[in-house]
């Protein structure tokens, strides 16, 4: 009994032994807090995506999340912390368009390979902008429709100004590629932040500001702009009465902002892949999915290879809009 006792014990510990250590790893996976870096400050459209996130997964999971916000340069900062983290799973980060697909090509020495140097988990929402116009009644836009914007670029090059919250944004971007898809110049001029771009909209000192569904909303709403257009595939339902570019003869120049959950390049394939499953399965909650439209936000989910091949078009689409409009950043 002694002798088929040890054997046993032996036979148990040589199929332990054999085991991946990476699969032993996932299943006593997370024995401590994660850290989950938002590269961007609180408040923001990246920050109140991580926090739904988060909180839904460790609602149906115990697991405990440390949000930490490092924001500068872009998001470039927070990534590139995140990017050199122990590739353990205890450091994730939610990337976004700017830091992943846009920086890259923007910066002349990027911290990271935004490819290279992370795992994609998953896609979290995508979020399109609102191209908007002065409406309040002592500066009055004259510009009602997408065509009305286009008509008088054509008309007087240089004259119609756009608004971004800084040079190599999103919006930034969009509005360089919304006139070269129209043929026509825009002049950009650069804020630091939307609150002064849209103060300056609202008095007639801009003509127009590419902004996020959530900013632009309350405005519109009150009657001091008016949304030409949105830069999404379909109508958003946090505003469905506003066309779409295509809907506007500008498919060509449909972008979205989107966000999307990464760790460390080298993170165990079973960490990788248990956190996906809880990334998408927290998407699916009914809260989630309202908080995230809340933002104007489409939810995406989807596995890690759509995640990784998602990026790899996007800083192609991206790439070739910074090339195209000259934008660098030292």
């Amino acid at each position: 009994m002694r002798l088929q006792a040890r054997f046993r014990a032996a036979l148990l510990g040589a199929v332990l032994a054999a085991l991946p250590v990476a699969a032993v790893h996932a299943q006593q996976y997370p024995a401590k807090a994660i850290r989950f870096v938002v590269p961007f400050p609180p408040g923001g459209g990246t920050d109140t995506n991580s926090r739904a996130l988060t909180q839904k997964i460790a609602k149906n999971t115990g697991w405990t999340f440390v949000i930490d916000n490092k924001p500068g340069a872009g998001g470039n900062i927070g990534a590139d912390q995140a990017a050199k983290a122990p590739p353990d799973g205890y450091t994730l980060v939610m990337g976004q368009t700017s830091n992943l697909a846009i920086n890259p090509f923007l910066y002349a020495k990027p911290p990271f390979d935004a490819v290279k140097d992370f795992a994609p988990i998953a896609l979290v929402s995508s979020v399109p902008l609102v191209i908007i116009a002065g409406a309040s009644s002592r500066n009055p836009s004259p510009y009602r429709k997408m065509v009305d914007v286009i008509a008088a670029a054509k008309a007087a090059p240089e004259r119609v100004t756009f608004a971004s919250p800084g040079n190599g944004t999103v919006g930034h971007l969009a509005g360089e590629l919304i006139a070269r898809t129209a043929g026509v110049k825009l002049v950009h001029v650069p804020y630091k932040g939307a609150g002064p771009a849209l103060s300056d909209l609202i008095g007639g000192q801009i003509d127009l500001y590419l902004s996020t569904p959530q900013a632009a909303v309350g405005q519109i709403k009150g009657g001091t702009v008016h949304a030409l257009a949105v830069t999404s595939p379909k109508r958003i339902a946090t505003l469905p009465q506003v066309p779409t570019l295509a809907e506007s003869g500008l498919a060509a120049a449909e972008v979205s902002s989107w966000y999307g959950v990464l760790a460390p390049a080298g993170t165990p394939e079973a960490i990788l892949t248990r956190l996906n499953a809880e990334v998408v399965k927290a998407l699916q909650a009914p809260e989630v999915r309202e908080s995230l439209a809340g933002e104007g936000g489409e939810v995406l989910g989807g596995t890690p290879a759509q995640f990784a091949a998602f990026l790899k078009a996007e800083q192609a689409k991206w790439s070739k809009v910074v090339k195209d409009a000259g934008v660098k950043i030292d």
